[in-house]
C-alpha cells in the first residue's frame, strides 16, 4: 500500500480551557467485582499521566471506559466534551492496548497505510513508520515480527495522525532499553506539542521520569494524584542505611522507632522508617557506631508499595 496522505498542519484542537479526559463518579462492575469505584478525575491538554496500580487495581477497565470499549454502570465519561464513541470517530484519540491482535497475512507497510488511510488528520506512512522506528521492518510481515517489534508496529498505529489524546497499555513491554528510550523521547515530543498521553505501566521507573502526574488506582478506586515527589512525600517513609561492624544480631534493631522494614545484607543495615531523624537517633541511643550513614526518599515503587499496603491495611 502507498499511501501517502500529506500530513495536517493543524496542533491540538482542544481549547486550552477544556479538559482533554473526564470521569464524574465512574463505577464499573462485573458481576460480583467492583472494577472501577466513583472515579472522578480530569485530565488537561499537554499532560504526561502514569496510571499506576496492582493487578486487579481497575487500569484496563478505566481505559477500556475512556475509549468506549465498556459503558459504565453510572456516572460519565466525556473527552473533549463529547462521548468516548465521538471523540474516537473523529480522530482525536490514538490508543495502544494489550489486548487484541495485529493483522496478519500484511506487511508493517501496509497495515499503517491502512490505518493512515482511515485517520481524519494522517501523517504520511513514512512519517508515522519513522516515528516508531519500524522503518527497517516496513517490508516484513507482520506474523513474522517478535514482540518488541509488534509493540513499535502498535505504537505506528496509535500515532498514525493527529490525535489530541494518546492512550497507552503497558507500552514497552518486549522493547529493549534503547528502544523504550527512544519511544519515550517521541511520547515527550507529543506532550510538548500540546497532546495529552495517558499510560498504564509496570516499570514504575518509566512513571517516575516521565510522568508529570501520577494516579494510582487501588480496587478501582483512585488513592492518589499527584506528581511523582507528591506521590513519594505522601507515603512518608525514608530509607537509612548504614554499615555496621556487627550486625548479626539483629533483635536490637527491630525495636527501633516508627520501623516499617528492616533488611541486612552482609555488614549492610536498610531500613524503611516513617521518621527518620528519630531512628537514627535511636541507633546511636543503642550504643551502635553506623559507618556510611545515608538517608534518602522513597523512590517512586517504594512509595507506591507503602500507599497500597496502607490501604489493604485500612480495608482489612
Amino acid at each position: 500500500m502507498t499511501t501517502t496522505a500529506a500530513g495536517p498542519t493543524a496542533g491540538p484542537t482542544a481549547a486550552p480551557d477544556t479538559a482533554v479526559v473526564s470521569f464524574e463518579d465512574v463505577s464499573k462492575s462485573y458481576g460480583d467485582v467492583r472494577a472501577v469505584e466513583g472515579l472522578t478525575l480530569s485530565l488537561h491538554p499537554g499532560e504526561t499521566v502514569a496510571l499506576l496500580g496492582p493487578n486487579g487495581a481497575g487500569k484496563s477497565s478505566t481505559l477500556d471506559l475512556l475509549l468506549g470499549l465498556r459503558h459504565p454502570d453510572s456516572g460519565r465519561v466525556r473527552l473533549f466534551g463529547t462521548s468516548p464513541r465521538e471523540a474516537v470517530v473523529a480522530g482525536r484519540i490514538g490508543a495502544m492496548l494489550q489486548s487484541g491482535g495485529l493483522m496478519e497475512d500484511v506487511t508493517v507497510a501496509e497495515l499503517v497505510g491502512l490505518v493512515v488511510s482511515l485517520h481524519p488528520r494522517p501523517y504520511p506512512v513514512g512519517e508515522v513508520l519513522a516515528r516508531a522506528g519500524v522503518t527497517q521492518i516496513a517490508d516484513r510481515m507482520v506474523n513474522k515480527l517478535s514482540g518488541g517489534q509488534e509493540q513499535r508496529v502498535r505504537f505506528a498505529l496509535a500515532t498514525a495522525g493527529a490525535n489530541d489524546l494518546i492512550v497507552l497499555d503497558e507500552p514497552t513491554t518486549g522493547m529493549d532499553v534503547t528502544a523504550r528510550q527512544a519511544f519515550w523521547a517521541t511520547m515527550r515530543e507529543q506532550a510538548d506539542a500540546g497532546r495529552t498521553v495517558l499510560f498504564a505501566t509496570h516499570y514504575l521507573e518509566e512513571a517516575d521520569a516521565i510522568a508529570d502526574r501520577v494516579l494510582v488506582l487501588h480496587k478501582g478506586r483512585l488513592l492518589a494524584d499527584g506528581t511523582a515527589a507528591e506521590i513519594k512525600a505522601r507515603a512518608g517513609a525514608r530509607h537509612v542505611s548504614f554499615e555496621l561492624a556487627d550486625a548479626a544480631d539483629a533483635a536490637p534493631l527491630r525495636e527501633l522507632p516508627l520501623l516499617t522494614s528492616l533488611e541486612i545484607t552482609g555488614g549492610r543495615v536498610r531500613i524503611q522508617s516513617r521518621d527518620a531523624d528519630e531512628t537514627v537517633r535511636a541507633v546511636y541511643a543503642l550504643g551502635l557506631r553506623p559507618r556510611d550513614l545515608e538517608v534518602t526518599a522513597l523512590g517512586l515503587e517504594q512509595a507506591f508499595v507503602a500507599i497500597t499496603e496502607a490501604e489493604e491495611a485500612r480495608t482489612a
